[in-house]
């Protein structure tokens, strides 16, 4: 190789260096030059609090008893007046006591403040003076490559910091029942670090660690955060009514693909195709019908079912939303101002774990003879016991239900359901264990 060769590929390799060290960390933090992340970890990081919980459980078999069953997670200060602490459902959903720890070894006890599984965001709170917040940035400004850290209590060993990027967003798939549009990351999560933090460069909190995939139960490199986007509404809502007020577009609908539009003589081979609507609900007011594609909600695009499914149950009730949709091969638009959930519909869960994975709604205003199935998801346990989208129930263990409580009431008697069906012209019963 001659000198000038070998200068050129020194030059190269040189620059190759540079640029992969430039990539393993932003270049400044608050607009100033760094090496290392130290400074805003040792501003966030006493916002971060180790949680740990104990949930009394009844043992099976002959000798019975209770059993203390103690875990740990993660959580986050949102509101330091305040004493809010925003972490996940399944970590505190269960607890029969919830205790936290400071950064400086602090111990407070904790009471949880309300929590949805859907989102599995929950909302505790602490009363304790000299506490610290992080800021909620805006997790709709996030990108894909954008630099971000985590911290956390990883399988109990306290705070630990990880780094990484955002690999993607709006990753859905993890839950039938759920609500999702997770933040992706490579920066490592462990078991213990649910609820914990996902801080972007600014020091601002942009996600709530929640899932991890992996085998082992370790790190692999995928973990996802819910936004806060998401994580905010849930939490104003929580303290706001003491629940979450999910929104209702009041419609049953159906993934439209190329195949199904060659089927339907229609160009949009993807949306949400509207296959029954409501009766008196914000989708039939707002002029939509049976047929039409929803394409968009709020600008977003909807690309399949679970798509629009997140978007509504994202937002909620009350909330006006702008719909872009398709009908007869013209694109029109509308706003409809979305109902209530918890009014009109139950799912299945709520009422007996064989029934996950259906929807429960009031019969009609011209067909109030009982519980409408509303929706049946494929291969769910719903499913797998006979039951089907536009079943009937007039009856639960021979008593007559009429409206949701009806339902609800009579099926926490007994924990092996006989649900009278109509279906069509059949009339049948059905098991539920």
């Amino acid at each position: 190789m001659t000198k000038s060769r070998i200068s050129a590929a020194a030059v190269l390799l040189a620059l190759v260096s540079m640029t992969a060290t430039e990539a393993a960390l932003p270049q400044n933090v608050k607009g100033e030059a760094v090496t290392s992340l130290a400074p805003l970890v040792e501003d966030v990081s006493p916002a971060v609090v180790n949680i740990r919980v104990i949930q009394t459980v009844r043992r099976r078999g002959s000798r019975g008893g209770d059993q203390e069953i103690t875990s740990a997670g993660s959580g986050v200060i949102v509101d330091a007046e305040r004493g809010y602490i925003l972490t996940n459902h399944h970590v505190v959903g269960d607890a029969d006591t919830i205790q936290i720890s400071l950064i400086d070894g602090t111990l407070l006890d904790a009471q949880l403040v309300g929590s949805d599984p859907a989102t599995d965001i929950a909302v505790i709170k602490v009363d304790a003076d000299g506490l610290t917040e992080m800021p909620i940035g805006d997790s709709t400004a996030a990108r894909v490559g954008d630099f971000v850290i985590a911290i956390g209590n990883p399988f109990g060993l306290g705070h630990t910091v990880t780094s990484g990027i955002i690999s993607a967003l709006g990753r859905t798939g993890f839950s039938r029942d759920g609500y999702e549009d997770f933040i992706q990351t490579d920066a490592s999560i462990n078991l213990g670090n649910s609820g914990g933090a996902l801080v972007n460069m600014k020091g601002e909190l942009i996600g709530i660690n929640s899932v991890l995939i992996s085998r082992s139960g370790g790190n692999v490199g995928i973990g996802f955060a819910v936004p806060t986007e998401i994580a905010g509404s849930i939490m104003d809502q929580i303290l706001e009514f003491g629940e979450v007020r999910r929104g209702l577009l009041g419609v049953n609908i159906q993934t439209i693909d190329a195949a199904a539009a060659v089927a339907l003589g229609n160009d949009t081979t993807r949306g949400a195709l509207i296959t029954r609507i409501q009766p008196e609900s914000a989708a039939e007011d707002a002029g939509l019908r049976v047929g039409d594609i929803i394409i968009e909600i709020n600008n977003k695009k909807v690309d399949g079912a679970a798509r629009l499914r997140n978007r509504i149950g994202l937002l909620r009730s009350g909330d006006t939303i702008h719909i872009k949709y398709v009908r007869d091969d013209r694109t029109l638009s509308t706003t409809a101002e979305l109902g209530s959930v918890a009014s009109r519909f139950l799912s299945g869960k709520e009422i007996h774990l064989g029934l996950s994975g259906s929807v429960f709604s009031i019969g009609s205003s011209t067909d109030n003879d009982g519980i409408v199935i509303d929706e049946v998801q494929e291969d769910s346990p719903a499913a797998r016991r006979g039951l089907r989208a536009g079943d009937l129930i007039t009856h639960v263990n021979r008593v007559r239900v009429r409206s949701l409580d009806d339902l609800r009431q009579t099926a926490s008697l007994n924990s092996i359901l006989f649900l009278s069906i109509r279906r069509g012209n059949w009339a049948l019963i059905i098991q539920i264990r």
